[in-house]
């Protein structure tokens, strides 16, 4: 990021927590089952707090702070999720069901939008993003960084082969995975109508 230049309104954290168990990440799935249950209801209540959003923006240029902040804890708990699990397997700290921020490794904040464009707002989230859905497939596979099968799982669950054969997560993995997961939770916040900012086509912070 050169200098100057205002850095992109998505805080994103994710802390490697070392020694990892050698056997933990081939049952963190089911170990996780209590929270996918709960986030099928949270999704589908964002899902609804979007378009509700959406109608809000296009006739105001605000985003509700209410609906804002529930979307936002949406995202921070999947966030967690992944980073437990089969998108980093980061840490062996369980998951806390809540949509507060603060007190485990992984966390994300995104800057409240004072202001958005009303007319963006129609096309940001399906025409503007079809390249950034691209990448992100790559990364995440399918068309969204809740399906199996990208480069970001394959790669999570090689460190965690080498942590159960060494006991030691690969670093440079980490990072990798750290940066993909960054670039898509961009996107996901730009979709979700939280910024007018478009995701940068970079890996970089």
């Amino acid at each position: 990021m050169s200098t100057g230049e205002v850095p992109y309104p998505l805080s994103f954290k994710g802390q490697l927590s070392e020694p990892l168990s050698r056997w933990l990440w081939l049952v963190k799935w089911f170990l996780l089952i209590p929270h996918y249950i709960v986030l099928v209801f949270l999704w589908i209540a964002f899902a609804v707090a979007w378009v509700i959003a959406l109608f809000t923006i296009l006739f105001t240029g605000k985003y509700p702070r209410g609906l804002f902040d529930f979307n936002l804890g949406v995202l921070r708990w999947t966030w967690r999720i992944s980073f437990y699990s089969y998108s980093a397997l980061g840490t062996d700290k369980y998951p806390p069901f809540t949509l507060k921020a603060g007190g485990y490794p992984a966390d994300l904040e995104v800057t409240y939008p004072e202001k958005l464009s009303q007319g963006l707002v129609l096309v940001k989230w399906w025409l503007l993003a079809i390249p950034q859905y691209i990448v992100i497939s790559i990364f995440q596979g399918g068309w969204g960084w809740r399906f199996w099968g990208g480069l970001v799982s394959m790669l999570a669950i090689f460190a965690g082969v080498a942590v159960l054969f060494k006991g030691k997560y690969p670093k440079s993995i980490f990072d990798f995975v750290m940066r993909m997961n960054r670039w898509t939770y961009r996107v996901v916040i730009y979709v979700s109508l939280m910024t007018d900012r478009y995701p940068p086509f970079s890996l970089e912070e």
